[in-house]
C-alpha cells in the first residue's frame, strides 16, 4: 500500500518539473550514443584520466573543532565529452571533504563515504550534518559530500528550486555523476581513502548505483530509498504529479524526430521480448513438467476456450509484470474485437480466486486527448529505462558489498512490476522498512549510518585497502556470515535476512 504521508507530502510542492519539455531531440540523441559507452565499465573507465586534476580550495575546521572541512572543485570529464551538454555553471564540480580533526593514526585505514544528493538537496550542510558528523563521530568514516549538476552552485540561473527545466537534464546529471565518481574513486585512492563507500538516499542512491557499478575495482554501495529504475519515479510515483504532461505532450506530438527517430531507439526491445517469449512457450510445452505448466493445464481442464483465453492472458500479464517486461506488451488500444475487450476488461479466477485482468481502459484511444497522454507517458516510461535502468549497465565487481534499503510503502519510487536489484545484481543485498518513503527519510538516518558502517566492515573481511583480495577470501561469499548475523541483529531490520531469502524479493 502507497503511503499516506508521501502522498499528502508531495501535495506542499506545487513547482513543475520539465516545464520547457524533453531538451533538444539533437541533445537526446548524443546522450543515447553516449549511453553506450558508459554502460561498459571498461570503455567508462577510459573516458576519466586516472590522475584527473583535483584541486583544494580551502580547509578549515568546522564550529565544533571535531572535524576538519576541506572544500574542492575539479573540471567535470562529462564536459570533455559531451561538451555543450552541462550548463557552464555546472561544467565544474564542487565537493566538500569531512574527516577528522587530528586525522589518522599511522597505519589506520581511511574509511570514507561518497555521498549523492537526493531531491532537493543543495548544497552540503545537510549531509554534512544528517550524515557525515555523526559518521565520522561514531564510526570514524569521512564522507565527502558532492554537488549534483543542476544544485547548488551548479544550478543555472533560470532554474527555479530543485524543478529541473527539461528531461534531457537528468540524464546529463547522471553522466556526469557517474564519470565525476570514477573521478572522486581513483582520487581517493591516490590520497590513501578507503574502504571506499557510495551512498545516497532516494535520486542519491539511484546516482551512486550508477557510479558504482562503471567503477572497475570493489567499492561498497548502499543506496537507500531506491530501485532498478527511475521510470516508475516519473509515470507511476507520486512525482509524477509535478511532471509538466502538457508540455512534454506539446513537444513530442509538435517535432516529427520523436515519433520518427527517438521512439523507435527507445522501444527496440526486439531481443527482450524474444527471449521472454521464448521463456514463457518452454513454460508451457505439453511436453514440460514445470509446475507452472501443470498448475495452468489443472486449472484450464474443463474450462470453454474463451475462459481458457482469459487465463492464459491473466498468465502471461503476471509472467511479464514479475520480469519487469510489461512495457513490451503491444499497443492494446489496436485490438478491437469484442472478444479481446472481454479478456482485458473481466475478471478471471485463477487458484480459485478472482483476479481483475490488467485494465487497459484508461489506455484505450477513445479520444485524441487519450492517445496523446498514453504516448507521451510511454516515451518517457522508455527514455527513463533506456537511461536510468541498472541492468542496462555493467554487473557490480563484488555484489556481496551492496546493501539495498527500501521502504515497503514507497509511493515515491515504486517497485511493483519492476525487476528486482537481487535479480540484477544476484548476490547483492536487499533489505526493507516498514512505512513510506518520507517516514524512512526522516526516522531511520541511524539505521542508514549504521548501514554504511556495516559494508566497510564486510570490506575489510574479504579485501585490502587497494582492493586486492586477503589471503583464504574469495570473490562470492555466501551470507549470513557471521558479520551478518551480528550487524542484524544490532540494526533490527524488519524480516532481514540473506537477500537469497525469497521472502526478500518483490
Amino acid at each position: 500500500m502507497a503511503s499516506l504521508v508521501d502522498q499528502v507530502y508531495r501535495s506542499f510542492v506545487i513547482s513543475k518539473f520539465f516545464s520547457r519539455g524533453w531538451g533538444s531531440p539533437e541533445q537526446l540523441k548524443r546522450l543515447f550514443d553516449f549511453r553506450k559507452n558508459i554502460a561498459n565499465r571498461d570503455t567508462c573507465m577510459k573516458l576519466v584520466d586516472p590522475n584527473h586534476r583535483i584541486i583544494i580550495d580551502k580547509v578549515q575546521l568546522d564550529e565544533s573543532g571535531e572535524c576538519k572541512l576541506i572544500d574542492g572543485h575539479f573540471r567535470s570529464p562529462f564536459s570533455d565529452h559531451l561538451p555543450g551538454l552541462l550548463p557552464p555553471c555546472a561544467e565544474d564540480a564542487y565537493f566538500q571533504l569531512v574527516v577528522p580533526a587530528d586525522g589518522w593514526k599511522s597505519g589506520q585505514d581511511r574509511p570514507l563515504c561518497v555521498q549523492m544528493a537526493g531531491t532537493g538537496d543543495h548544497h552540503f550542510w545537510r549531509r554534512r550534518n544528517l550524515i557525515a558528523r555523526p559518521l565520522l563521530k561514531d564510526h570514524g568514516i569521512s564522507s565527502l559530500i558532492l554537488e549534483n549538476p543542476f544544485y547548488g552552485v551548479r544550478k543555472p540561473p533560470e532554474q527555479f528550486r530543485s524543478s529541473l527545466l527539461n528531461v534531457s537534464d537528468i540524464f546529463v546529471m547522471g553522466g556526469s555523476l557517474i564519470l565525476e565518481g570514477i573521478a572522486i574513486l581513483n582520487w581517493c585512492e591516490r590520497e590513501g581513502f578507503g574502504p571506499n563507500v557510495m551512498h545516497g538516499i532516494s535520486m542519491g542512491g539511484h546516482m551512486a548505483s550508477l557510479a558504482a557499478v562503471t567503477y572497475n575495482k570493489p567499492v561498497c554501495l548502499v543506496p537507500c530509498l531506491s530501485w532498478s529504475t527511475a521510470s516508475g519515479v516519473f509515470t507511476q510515483g507520486v512525482m509524477s504529479g509535478a511532471i509538466d504532461w502538457k508540455s512534454l505532450e506539446t513537444q513530442f506530438f509538435s517535432n516529427s524526430f520523436f515519433k520518427d527517430e527517438l521512439y523507435k531507439i527507445v522501444w527496440s526491445n526486439s531481443d527482450e521480448a524474444y527471449l521472454a517469449g521464448k521463456e514463457f512457450v518452454s513454460q508451457f510445452d505439453p511436453k514440460s513438467s514445470n509446475s507452472d505448466n501443470q498448475a495452468f493445464s489443472s486449472l484450464t481442464m474443463g474450462q470453454s476456450a474463451r475462459d481458457q483465453e482469459k487465463n492464459l492472458f491473466y498468465t502471461l500479464t503476471k509472467f511479464l509484470k514479475e520480469r519487469g517486461l510489461l512495457k513490451i506488451l503491444p499497443d492494446l488500444s489496436t485490438m478491437t474485437t469484442s472478444r479481446t475487450s472481454e479478456v482485458m476488461t473481466e475478471t478471471t479466477t485463477v487458484s480459485g480466486r478472482e483476479h481483475k485482468i490488467i485494465d487497459f481502459s484508461s489506455m484505450i484511444t477513445g479520444n485524441s486527448k487519450a492517445k496523446v497522454q498514453k504516448e507521451a507517458i510511454q516515451f518517457m516510461r522508455g527514455v527513463m529505462d533506456e537511461f536510468t535502468h541498472l541492468k542496462n549497465f555493467s554487473k557490480p565487481v563484488d555484489p556481496s558489498l551492496i546493501i539495498v534499503i527500501a521502504a515497503r510503502d514507497d509511493a515515491y519510487v515504486p517497485r511493483d512490476g519492476y525487476q528486482p536489484l537481487d535479480h540484477i545484481w544476484p548476490g547483492c543485498h536487499v533489505r526493507f522498512l516498514d512505512g513510506g518513503h518520507v517516514s524512512a527519510y526522516v526516522l531511520h538516518q541511524k539505521l542508514f549510518k549504521q548501514t554504511i558502517a556495516e559494508s566497510v566492515a564486510r570490506y575489510r573481511e574479504k579485501y585490502n585497502t587497494d582492493g586486492t583480495l586477503k589471503a583464504g577470501s574469495v570473490k562470492s561469499v555466501n551470507f549470513p556470515s557471521e558479520t551478518d548475523k551480528k550487524v542484524i541483529e544490532v540494526l533490527g531490520f524488519q524480516n532481514a535476512k540473506s537477500v537469497n531469502d525469497s521472502s526478500q524479493r518483490m
